[in-house]
C-alpha cells in the first residue's frame, strides 16, 4: 500500500497533499501540523474533493504513528519566507529547532522509509534532519535545485521557442545563495547550448538574470511559490513509487564534502541509489566548491549558536 505522510500544511504542503488526492498518487495520506485546526479543515476539504474522483485516499490527521508504515515523508514545515538578510538567519535558527522538535516523534512511530526534506536552507537542513533521525543517508534527501533546473528549462526554453521538455541540463550547488546554473550540462534539442547561443547571438548572463527574475517574481507577487514545488514533489515522489531510476539535481549526501548538496541524483524505490559525476569546467567545479563550503559554515554557525 503507497501511505505517504506531509508534515506541515502551509501553502506548499496544502498544494501536494490536493494534488497527490486528485491524481490518485497515495492509498493513505497522514497529514500533521501544529494547528489542529487547519489539519482537520485541510481533511474535510480533501475528503470532499474525492467525491467525484474514481480514487480514493484515506486520510488521517495529526498523528505521529501512523508515519511508523508510511513509505515517504516529506517535510514541508517552516517558518515565513525571510525578507531581509538577519530575518534569513533566524529563519534557519527557528528551522533547526522545528526539525528538532520533529525528529524524534517521527522517529518513535517506528518509521524506516524515505525522508524528503523542503524546509530551507534545504542543503543545511537535509543535513541536519539526517543527523537528527540517523536514518541511512540514501533514505534522506532533500528538493535541492529541482525546482530551480525545471525553472531554467522553461526560461531557456521561452527564450528559443523550444519545448522545455527539449531542454535538459542542471542548476547545483547550494539552492538558492550559491546555486548556479552549470551550461556545461544543457543541451536544446539534443545540442549543447553553447552552440545554440552562438547562433542565436544570445549570453549566459542575460538568461541568468532573467532565471533568477523568474522566482523572484512569484514571490514578489504572491509571497510564496507553491505549485511548482508541489509539482516537483510528485516527480520525486512517482520516481520512487515507480522505481524509475530517475536523475534529478536533489540535495543529497557528499561524501567528500560530509554534507548535503544539490547534485545529479539517480532515485528509484530504495531513495538515492547513487550520485552520478558531471564533468564540469573549471569555473563551475569552482561553485561547486564554494557552495559546498557555503554549506559547512552555516552549519558551523548553527552549531556554536546552540552550544550553551
Amino acid at each position: 500500500m503507497r501511505k505517504i505522510g506531509i508534515i506541515g500544511l502551509g501553502h506548499v504542503g496544502a498544494a501536494l497533499a490536493y494534488t497527490l488526492v486528485i491524481k490518485g498518487i497515495t492509498d493513505e495520506l497522514v497529514l500533521i501540523d501544529k494547528t489542529d485546526r487547519i489539519a482537520y479543515a485541510e481533511k474535510l476539504d480533501l475528503e470532499n474533493a474525492q467525491i467525484g474522483l474514481q480514487t480514493h485516499t484515506q486520510i488521517t490527521i495529526q498523528d505521529y504513528c501512523q508515519l511508523r508504515d508510511a513509505a515517504i515523508v516529506i517535510i514541508a514545515s517552516a517558518e515565513k519566507t525571510p525578507t531581509s538578510r538577519s530575518e534569513i538567519a533566524i529563519k534557519q535558527q527557528q528551522n533547526q529547532q522545528m526539525l528538532a522538535k520533529l525528529a524524534p516523534q517521527i522517529m518513535a512511530s517506528g518509521f524506516y522509509g524515505i525522508l524528503l526534506n523542503m524546509t530551507d536552507p534545504c542543503d543545511v537542513m537535509s543535513t541536519e534532519l539526517q543527523r537528527l533521525t540517523n536514518l541511512p543517508q540514501q533514505q534522506v534527501f532533500g528538493i535541492g535545485t529541482l525546482l530551480d533546473s525545471m525553472c531554467m528549462q522553461r526560461t531557456i526554453a521561452e527564450t528559443l521557442f523550444v519545448s522545455p521538455q527539449n531542454v535538459q541540463g542542471y542548476m547545483l550547488g547550494e539552492h538558492a545563495d550559491q546555486q548556479f546554473t552549470a551550461w556545461s550540462t544543457i543541451n536544446v534539442n539534443t545540442q549543447p547550448i553553447a552552440n545554440v547561443l552562438g547562433r542565436c547571438k544570445l549570453d549566459y548572463q542575460a538568461l541568468e538574470t532573467t532565471i533568477q527574475q523568474r522566482a523572484e517574481q512569484i514571490i514578489t507577487g504572491k509571497g510564496y511559490i507553491n505549485y511548482s514545488v508541489a509539482t516537483a514533489i510528485i516527480l520525486v515522489i512517482q520516481a520512487i513509487f515507480s522505481d524509475a531510476h530517475l536523475l534529478l539535481p536533489l540535495s543529497s549526501w557528499d561524501p567528500l564534502h560530509q554534507v548535503y548538496i544539490s547534485q545529479p541524483t539517480l532515485i528509484g524505490r530504495p531513495g538515492v541509489l547513487r550520485i552520478i559525476d558531471v564533468a564540469l569546467t573549471a569555473n563551475e567545479q569552482q561553485a561547486f566548491e564554494q557552495a559546498a563550503s557555503s554549506i559547512q559554515h552555516k552549519l558551523m554557525a548553527e552549531k556554536a549558536t546552540a552550544l550553551p
